[in-house]
């Protein structure tokens, strides 16, 4: 088996926000383990599925024979929930030094969040929010679709095949995979799911450009 490339070029990069840029494991733990209590379901087992989806797929997945229009009524109470809740939101480790290096590169936020959310958990992460970005408002389907990513790079009129994804998740990384698009997988659950470049957190990613726009993407340990 190939070793991973320690090297990734790009002319954009798309973003997700929760496990990439912004911790919230805490507060995720906290508001779905409520939910699995109030359903009868297994709490753990229902944070094994969790991360990268919107909450109504989640929810679908958990309670197939459930109707959809309870699902998003339950998401709308979730989301409200995660808003309100932000004790134990940090930032991932290098993600303030690492939004400061790429303000004046094509970039977006890429997330499963809505807005709402999204503003305060990068708020209370304090990292500069992308002018560019994809919300949960925006798309029709969650990830791993690649709607949220297609309509990104679209934004900003970059090739899904010139772009770097960002992930930590199965389901963020199968979406970026899906709009053709080469992964950075960040994180402990990233390593699981083949990205095409692996880093604990951002601080052992390394970035560089070229006057002609290329964004060169090195690791500095894996």
């Amino acid at each position: 088996m190939a070793a991973t490339p320690a090297t990734l070029t790009a002319r954009a990069l798309l973003l997700d926000m929760d496990g990439t840029l912004v911790n919230s494991d805490a507060v995720v733990e906290r508001c779905w383990r409520r939910w699995a209590d109030r359903q009868g379901l297994d709490s753990d087992e229902v944070l094994k599925v969790v991360h990268g989806r919107q909450g109504y797929a989640t929810m679908a997945i958990l309670l197939p024979d459930r109707p959809m229009a309870e699902n998003h009524a339950d998401n709308a109470v979730m989301l409200a929930e995660e808003t309100a809740d932000l004790d134990g939101v940090v930032p991932v480790p290098g993600a303030p030094a690492f939004m400061d290096a790429i303000a004046g590169l094509p970039h977006a936020l890429v997330t499963s969040a809505d807005e709402p959310l999204a503003q305060a958990r990068m708020g209370a992460a304090g990292l500069r929010m992308p002018a560019t970005r994809v919300t949960a408002e925006q798309v029709g389907a969650s990830k791993p679709d690649p709607e949220g990513f297609l309509k990104g790079a679209a934004e900003l009129g970059v090739d899904p095949a010139e772009c770097v994804a960002f992930e930590d998740s199965e389901a963020g990384i199968q979406a970026a995979k899906a709009a053709g698009m080469r992964v950075v997988g960040v994180g402990p659950r990233a390593a699981a799911f083949a990205p095409d470049l692996h880093v604990q957190d951002l601080t052992a990613l390394q970035l560089s450009t070229t006057p002609a726009g290329t964004i060169t993407l090195t690791t500095t340990r894996g």
